[in-house]
């Protein structure tokens, strides 16, 4: 399957992996909203996108989760209809259990977690609808298996999985597909605007971070696992490993991930 002459919505499209994605939708000649909290920087992301006049944006924040009902709402009306929700928008951690505040998890499991699946569910009778739709959720490597400092991420991440599993089971007979398309390190500002213990983000770049793929990358690789259809996907490099390492290896796993240099 080609994606091409779709409508794509993509949330946290302001910049990293959803502005990356929005460049290579549309180059393949898709329209494509983006949704993110600042109008500003999502009308540059519009502006350089190879096709502009295929490219509308709509403001939106994951917190706000009483207001998607109207936020769903407007955003079928843009182009008529949508085909594809790229559910992208979140923020990671960077923190000790021992030391971090409840508000701060809470605060990732509104972003990451109960955020997106408002809006999902929000759509959800839209595409039973129409026949048709496919859910492609960014979740992460720490979805599958954990890392210190990260306990919150992990946890929130780790549920996308159980609901949108469960979405696919549910709604498969209804056309709705569910891609989990779990990156690994992208050189993104996810480190620089990761929370700490305080909920202050931690505003400098993590090493292994920096040397990740580029977005672009990234970026090309999940529209090849959604061309596929894929129930999920894992695209890094190296630390790819840790997932085959959790199902098979547990205790090998904790080992490496305890002596490597991104603990």
């Amino acid at each position: 399957m080609i994606i091409k002459d779709k409508i794509i919505w993509i949330t946290g499209a302001s910049s990293g992996i959803g502005e990356a994605l929005a460049y290579a939708f549309n180059k393949l000649g898709n329209k494509v909203i983006l949704s993110a909290r600042s109008e500003d920087k999502l009308r540059m992301v519009a502006k350089n996108c190879p096709f502009p006049e295929m490219v509308s944006c709509l403001r939106m924040d994951l917190m706000e989760a009483d207001t998607m009902e109207d936020t769903v709402r407007q955003a079928i009306g843009i182009f008529g209809r949508v085909d594809i929700l790229v559910n992208n928008a979140g923020i990671s951690q960077r923190s000790l259990i021992v030391d971090t505040q409840l508000s701060v998890y809470k605060q990732l499991m509104d972003v990451n977690y109960l955020g997106t699946v408002a809006l999902s569910k929000t759509l959800l009778p839209y595409f039973i609808g129409q026949g048709s739709g496919h859910y492609v959720t960014v979740t992460s490597l720490m979805g599958k298996f954990g890392s210190p400092l990260r306990s919150g991420y992990c946890a929130a991440k780790h549920a996308l999985h159980g609901f949108f599993d469960v979405m696919r089971m549910e709604h498969e007979k209804d056309g709705v597909g569910v891609t989990l398309v779990c990156p690994g390190f992208v050189q993104t500002d996810i480190a620089r605007n990761a929370l700490t213990a305080d909920g202050s983000a931690q505003n400098y770049q993590d090493k292994a971070t920096a040397n990740g793929l580029t977005p672009a990358e990234f970026a090309n690789r999940l529209i090849k696992a959604v061309q596929k259809k894929k129930f999920e996907a894992y695209i890094g490099k190296g630390e790819v490993r840790g997932v085959y390492l959790k199902r098979f290896f547990p205790r090998l796993l904790h080992k490496v991930v305890l002596k490597s240099q991104v603990v």
